[in-house]
């Protein structure tokens, strides 16, 4: 069972954490990220995009002249594809590209992706995460100090200092432990929990 130090957000050491092994030394599936991801990526496609069959665009099927003796190629309709405001052939229209994914696999990518960060050592507790006030530069602070470039912070209730201290940077992510997914765990270079949301996390998986 691995231990991690337990930091304040001066990157002081105040205590320790043992590591369910269950969560974090699991075996790496890779093949099971991939499913998870492209599953994720797959729900977050809008499928939206949308033309007009030669049965939708505004014309009628009337001829547009007679067939022959104007010297004008022979014209059915208005709407003819090969017109430039006629219909569009094969062309897109709303899809849900959304897949299922049985849960065990969803389950067992999540711990993969977290073993795979723990064993990297990417893996970051801090005691907790109180800001006193909703300000930018405080985050900033905590990322030199910890010498973070791009990390995704999870915490176990709301914290609205943090949340909307962290929207104005692009290379951090606040999730509650709720939200966590295995896309933004391999996205992001390091993972901070706080120590009550790594606690919550390791009671939903062992238990």
């Amino acid at each position: 069972m691995a231990e991690l130090s337990v930091f304040d957000l001066e990157r002081n050491e105040v205590g320790t954490i043992s590591l369910s092994p269950e969560v974090f030394e699991a075996p790496v599936k890779e093949h099971l990220l991939y499913y998870v991801v492209n599953w994720q990526l797959a729900k977050r496609r809008s499928g939206t995009a949308s033309t007009k069959t030669r049965g939708e665009v505004k014309g009628g099927s009337k001829k547009p002249w007679r067939q022959k003796g104007t010297g004008r190629a022979r014209a059915g309709t208005a709407t003819s594809p090969i017109w430039r405001t006629g219909g569009v052939v094969f062309g897109p229209k709303p899809k849900d590209w959304s897949f299922k994914l049985p849960k065990k696999v969803r389950r067992a990518a999540l711990i993969s992706a977290l073993s795979f960060k723990s064993g990297e050592e990417r893996v970051i507790v801090v005691k907790e995460f109180a800001l006193p006030e909703i300000k930018t530069k405080q985050l900033s602070l905590f990322l030199n100090k910890f010498e973070l470039k791009k990390a995704l912070i999870v915490i176990s209730d709301d914290n609205v200092n943090l949340s909307k201290s962290a929207k104005n940077l692009k290379a951090v992510k606040v999730l509650k432990i709720d939200g966590l997914n295995v896309y933004d765990i391999l996205r992001f270079d390091n993972i901070v929990f706080t120590e009550s949301s790594i606690k919550r996390l390791e009671e939903g998986f062992v238990n």
